[in-house]
């Protein structure tokens, strides 16, 4: 019997983030500017634009008896926040532009609302998730590298490439499920929130 409910799709983990949407058409726009460096990185996996948006909180494998908690708590930061405007700024590394694991385009935060959001998640999922204890950087996660590499060896010009668009606004908090295949990960939402006007 423990066994048949263990193997059941309710009792398995999901994989779920918090997330704020990038449009479609600022997306694309990006695409199109790093396009001529996908093939020059050996090693580069390069996401998908379809799944670029700002990850505000990573839970990963959670307990399905957790999603409510989860699904109230985006709700509530939602209403906390007031919606604002971001925009694309450069393309960047983590750690570093010498050893490369992540490649990112950064976005405008001037008055701080996707730090805020973070924090108020962190708080509002203490009890189950572990904080975010590095200091938050809005991006989009543009490409992962193995082995890190020194970007400018084999791409250079990519590293503080403006990206710059149009101010867009944000205005809602998502609840994603991650779901990982071979063919790279799709995004299922199961709560969108928007902010406080």
């Amino acid at each position: 019997m423990a066994r048949d409910r263990a193997s059941s799709d309710v009792a398995k983990p999901l994989r779920l983030f918090v997330a704020a949407d990038v449009p479609e058409d600022v997306k694309g726009g990006l695409a199109e500017r790093v396009a001529p460096f996908r093939d020059r990185i050996p090693g580069a996996r390069w996401t998908n634009p379809s799944g670029w948006h700002v990850t505000l909180k990573f839970l990963g494998s959670t307990w399905p008896r957790l999603v409510p908690t989860v699904e109230e708590a985006v709700v509530a930061a939602a209403t906390r926040v007031a919606s604002f405007g971001s925009a694309l700024t450069e393309v960047g590394a983590f750690p570093s532009g010498r050893r490369a694991r992540v490649l990112w385009a950064g976005l405008t935060d001037s008055d701080g609302r996707f730090a805020e959001l973070v924090k108020i998640l962190d708080h509002l999922l203490g009890e189950y998730f572990v904080p975010e204890r590095r200091v938050f950087a809005p991006h989009l996660t543009l490409a992962r590298l193995t082995p890190p590499r020194d970007v400018d060896e084999v791409a250079r010009g990519l590293l503080g490439m403006p990206v710059a668009s149009e101010e867009f606004p944000v205005d809602a908090l998502t609840l994603y499920r991650s779901h990982l295949s071979p063919k790279g990960a799709t995004y299922e939402a199961l709560v969108r929130r928007p902010l406080s006007t």
